[in-house]
């Protein structure tokens, strides 16, 4: 008697032949399908762009997908929105407690381990079910600025650029090619590209507004800030992704693993 795929989805504990946990892939795709997010790290600033789902209907709002962790670290998410605020309700425990102990800003590598191991218990057990969500984790401590990036399996990168969500692979393929100047150009040029990346995950003929973009900064002398809309506006009015930065990529052959494997501009 053959047995199909859907023998073994029942849980994240079951294992498929092959190998598989249909589960954590199934949330996997949840975090590759949510709305676009770029991340970039210069010498002394991480910045975090998302790309806000539209609303369903005219009397709605935009979902924030940028949320504040501690005045050190903040992060964006894209897959499902609720999965993420619980997440960063877990991380902003975490730091307070960190504080509370020892009165000082939570690591951000110590944070990245914290966080994978939260995803771990996850996947361990029967009863619950993986987070739909992939993280880009910015922030600024001790050993200078950090971008992690996670996904549902607990896996935890540490990135220079990095992207996530649906198309991003044309974001990605952008911050291959000019992340080597990210540590040499100011702010403004490194939200700038932050920008570029993010529209280039865009579908032809939607433009990046202060409605539907959001720009978060976190470095040296600068805590996590989520830019107000008229901060925004100087970013965003008149701005416009040129031709030959747009990198249009066939959704049918983008790799769908891309984001259980680190890129090439992996540290």
């Amino acid at each position: 008697m053959s047995l199909s795929k859907n023998d073994y989805d029942t849980d994240i504990s079951t294992w498929s032949p092959s190998g598989r946990l249909f589960q954590l892939e199934y949330a996997n795709e949840a975090a590759n399908n949510g709305s676009a997010t770029v991340g970039v790290k210069g010498k002394d600033h991480v910045v975090l762009v998302a790309l806000k789902r539209s609303p369903v209907a005219e009397l709605s709002s935009y979902q924030e997908k940028v949320f504040l962790i501690d005045e050190h670290v903040g992060l964006s998410i894209s897959g499902l929105v609720a999965d993420g605020r619980v997440l960063a309700r877990f991380l902003r425990t975490e730091c307070m407690n960190y504080r509370y102990l020892y009165d000082s800003a939570l690591p951000l590598p110590k944070m990245a381990d914290i966080l994978a191991d939260k995803h771990q218990k996850h996947i361990q057990s029967a009863a619950k079910r993986p987070f739909g969500v992939g993280l880009l984790i910015g922030g600024y401590d001790r050993q200078g600025p950090h971008l992690f990036q996670t996904i549902p399996s607990g896996d935890v990168f540490d990135f220079k650029a990095s992207a996530m969500g649906v198309r991003s692979q044309s974001s990605r393929t952008y911050l291959e090619k000019h992340f080597a100047t990210f540590t040499e150009v100011s702010l403004d040029d490194l939200i700038l590209h932050a920008l570029k990346a993010l529209a280039s995950a865009t579908p032809e003929g939607v433009e990046l507004t202060i409605q539907n973009t959001t720009i978060a900064v976190v470095g040296k002398d600068t805590p996590f800030t989520v830019l107000n809309e008229e901060n925004s506006r100087k970013y965003l009015e008149g701005f416009k992704l040129n031709p030959e930065d747009r990198v249009v990529v066939n959704e049918e052959d983008e790799d769908e693993t891309l984001q259980e494997q680190p890129l090439d501009i992996e540290e």
